[in-house]
């Protein structure tokens, strides 16, 4: 069953496609590479060909996720500045937590499926967490709070709790939440 996957031309973007959605919507481990070439409408030597391993598409998966956020995060920094940027980046996970199949973080997720920390997909995990820190540190010392530090701290787990909770709980509520803990961070 493929769906939109092979519309696209580039074998190793389908691929890429057909990843997201399996492993954001199944799991990565439950999904094995024959399913994987099977709907993304390739053979297994493309597969190989365009990556070394599953995990090695896992990885390129997470990349491409994180590049996507952090696109979305420039597009904000570029219109915002301090407490309006943190707020429309709340806002933006917020919108994020609302959207139909919402199945919580896939960076998350795909933390719980990689225990160990050395291994290279929660290398790659680790490296986004740090750079949604730098950015949050970055913004709350830009809207002149005196401890950024353990502001973007405390948001980065904020943030963790609400992909959770907008997975399991109301999602809409958790986004009014997410914003008013936000602002209340904000106040020294």
């Amino acid at each position: 069953m493929t769906t939109g996957a092979t519309e696209r031309t580039h074998p190793r973007e389908r691929l890429l496609d057909t990843a997201e959605r399996l492993f954001y919507t199944q799991g990565i481990q439950a999904v094995g590479v024959e399913q994987l070439v099977t709907e993304a409408g390739v053979t297994r030597a493309t597969f190989y060909r365009h990556f070394s391993s599953k995990d090695g598409l896992v990885d390129a998966y997470l990349e491409a996720r994180g590049a996507r956020v952090e696109d979305a995060v420039a597009v904000i920094l570029d219109a915002h500045r301090g407490r309006d940027a943190l707020l429309a980046i709340m806002d933006m996970i917020g919108d994020n937590l609302c959207r139909p199949g919402f199945r919580g973080c896939g960076f998350l997720n795909a933390a719980a499926e990689y225990p160990d920390p050395t291994h290279r997909v929660r290398v790659r995990i680790a490296e986004h967490r740090r750079w949604f820190h730098d950015v949050l540190h970055a913004v709350v010392r830009d809207a002149g709070h005196p401890d950024p530090e353990r502001v973007a701290r405390a948001l980065v787990i904020l943030r963790d709790g609400a992909m959770v909770g907008g997975y399991l709980d109301d999602a809409r509520t958790i986004r009014t939440t997410l914003r008013e803990a936000a602002e209340n961070l904000l106040t020294p």
